[in-house]
């Protein structure tokens, strides 16, 4: 029977004392002689016994739990309590795993008897609700559509996390269907899951669609989490919530078990707060599985020794050259941003790497849109057969029938079931537009019903789009990568510029963003991103690594910082999509 939030959260004070934990009430005195906000007050990270829980590394996690001081039962307990503090007002967390703390004492049992499996082990993570897990939680893309419906096995990246010893944790919120559903609407909303905020500010778009995934490694309630990306989904979360987002080459890592949208585009990508958090997750997941042929291509392009073998130190970028596609994309950035990213880029620079701006996308003027992400770009100048949104389409409809055909104890199989269901569930799930339906959906599901129009046909048209959206893209980033016949370490761009996660998307080409800043205005993260060809993963974790080196050494304020919680009290839906410079 599936724990839900209602059952778990009560059974986290009992945790608690059994840690020796507790959540201080904050009195008036507490508020006046800190000085500090209320927020400040209500959501301290409280230590894990002896070890201090707050932005704690897996290194140091591991460190203390081969010393003796902390078990990974003790970090689950922990972990809770977080969640407990923190989800009425960020709600990260769809579901807790009733299984966590058996898995976490299995792996404390296995380190007692001197077999350690890895870095990940006893170390707890969340997963997207998009991604299968074959056990006592539900997988349902946040949508009551799902719910009770039995996978058919672990999605391969969970089973590979197991293998590596890590504790799932739960299912963490999302943008329902990966913002498949509609053009217009809330993010980081679903029906079943509610509302996700960042704890960087409340009121405004927490980022997504792998919203809780990135809310809940920003606040500290995890310590890693698995995302999916089609076109922007890792990397503008772990923007927005100024902690690390690596989204791999399409085919890195396998999408069996994974509610998908399509699969020229889907990939699973990881989220740390630091780089290294992250390639430890990456290490774990990627690699051929026989239920993905994509998976297939990276057959002798991926290291022997891993990935985490390329992390490095600011003194690596003495041999480094990064180009700047200035047109392309960062021409779009807003005034602050800028400022500080290319205040963050002259530190770089200081450290002995080479900057060339004005390495551009080939064709940009064509295939970037100007005003912003468009995933119908092509269709809106007047060229569906140029256009990503004609593939996504189509895909969507018949990759979503495919997942469906596995599932048991469910009558949804198909596209149409899951739009008659939203009809049929107004109130909840929003079929018809708001103000028939539900605030968060906007525009209902005009997403599904535009997929729904093409009935999966793949044909001329879908065929030139498909070769156009991934040819221009793949050889406009090759091209600004080679510079005077030699290929540039990476190229950086502002992430926020939705247009550059964009086009590394239709490419499926591999991107990180590394924390880099806060706008004034909004309170949210700023991020610095590198693009890479495909399996260029070695260089974004070579040059991220070394940048984010450099950051903790100097005393810029040009890297990842606590949430602020502001407006913690907000409870608007939908989530406000203001504008984020000062200036």
């Amino acid at each position: 029977m599936p724990v839900l939030k209602s059952s778990w959260l009560v059974a986290a004070t009992a945790i608690g004392i059994c840690l020796g934990a507790a959540l201080p009430a904050p009195s008036t005195e507490d508020i006046n002689e800190r000085n500090c906000p209320l927020s400040d007050v209500l959501f301290p990270v409280l230590p894990c016994g002896n070890f201090q829980l707050e932005e704690a590394t897996i290194d140091d996690m591991q460190a203390a739990m081969n010393n003796g001081t902390l078990t990974s039962v003790q970090l689950v307990g922990c972990y809770v309590l977080r969640t407990f503090q923190t989800e009425p007002y960020i709600n990260s967390l769809l579901q807790y795993n009733p299984d966590a703390l058996s898995i976490a004492a299995q792996m404390d049992a296995e380190r007692a008897a001197a077999k350690v499996r890895g870095p990940l082990h006893g170390i707890p993570f969340t997963v997207k609700d998009n991604i299968a897990t074959k056990d006592q939680l539900e997988t349902t893309a946040g949508s009551w559509a799902l719910l009770g419906s039995l996978v058919p096995r672990d999605a391969h990246v969970v089973a590979k996390l197991r293998d590596a010893g890590a504790v799932l944790f739960g299912k963490a919120t999302l943008s329902e269907w990966a913002d498949m559903r509609s053009n217009n609407y809330s993010e980081g909303y679903s029906a079943r899951g509610g509302q996700c905020r960042s704890a960087y500010n409340l009121s405004v778009n927490p980022g997504g669609s792998s919203s809780g995934s990135a809310v809940g490694v920003a606040a500290n309630t995890i310590a890693f989490s698995l995302g999916t990306e089609t076109d922007g989904s890792v990397i503008n979360p772990a923007m927005r919530n100024n902690i690390v987002g690596l989204k791999p080459t399409v085919g890195l890592t396998s999408r069996a078990g994974v509610i998908p949208e399509s699969e020229h585009q889907d990939t699973v990508g990881t989220f740390g707060r630091s780089v290294r958090d992250a390639v430890y997750a990456l290490d774990a997941i990627y690699g051929i599985d026989q239920r993905d042929e994509y998976t297939l291509a990276q057959a002798g392009k991926t290291p022997e020794a891993g990935y985490a073998s390329y992390l490095t130190t600011k003194a690596a970028l003495k041999d480094a050259v990064f180009g700047i596609p200035w047109n392309s994309f960062w021409r779009y950035a807003d005034p602050e941003q800028v400022r500080q990213l290319t205040a963050l880029i002259k530190l770089i620079e200081e450290a002995g790497a080479t900057i060339i701006n004005g390495t551009e996308i080939t064709n940009h003027e064509r295939i970037v849109s100007p005003s912003g992400w468009d995933w119908d770009y092509g269709t809106n100048r007047g060229y569906p057969n140029e256009s990503e949104y004609t593939v996504i389409k189509v895909d969507f409809y018949n990759n979503i029938k495919t997942y469906l055909s596995e599932l048991e104890n469910t009558k949804i199989r198909s596209l149409e079931d899951i739009v008659q269901f939203n009809y049929d569930n107004d109130d909840t799930e929003g079929g018809r537009p708001w103000p028939l339906g539900h605030p968060a959906f906007y525009s209902g599901q005009d997403g599904f019903l535009a997929s729904l129009a093409t009935k999966g046909i793949k044909d001329e048209t879908y065929y030139q789009a498909l070769n156009f959206t991934q040819s221009s893209t793949r050889n406009g980033i090759d091209d600004a990568l080679s510079y005077n016949g030699k290929k540039l370490s990476g190229l950086l761009v502002p992430p926020d510029v939705a247009q550059a996660p964009q086009i590394a998307a239709q490419a499926g080409y591999p991107m990180i963003t590394l924390p880099a800043g806060i706008h004034s205005a909004s309170g949210m993260g700023i991020g610095l991103g590198i693009m890479q060809t495909a399996y260029g993963e070695p260089e974004l974790v070579k040059w991220g690594s070394a940048i984010e080196d450099l950051q903790k050494f100097t005393d810029t304020p040009y890297k990842r910082t606590l949430p602020q919680w502001r407006d913690f009290l907000g409870r608007n839906i939908p989530v406000y999509n203001d504008y984020e410079g000062s200036d």
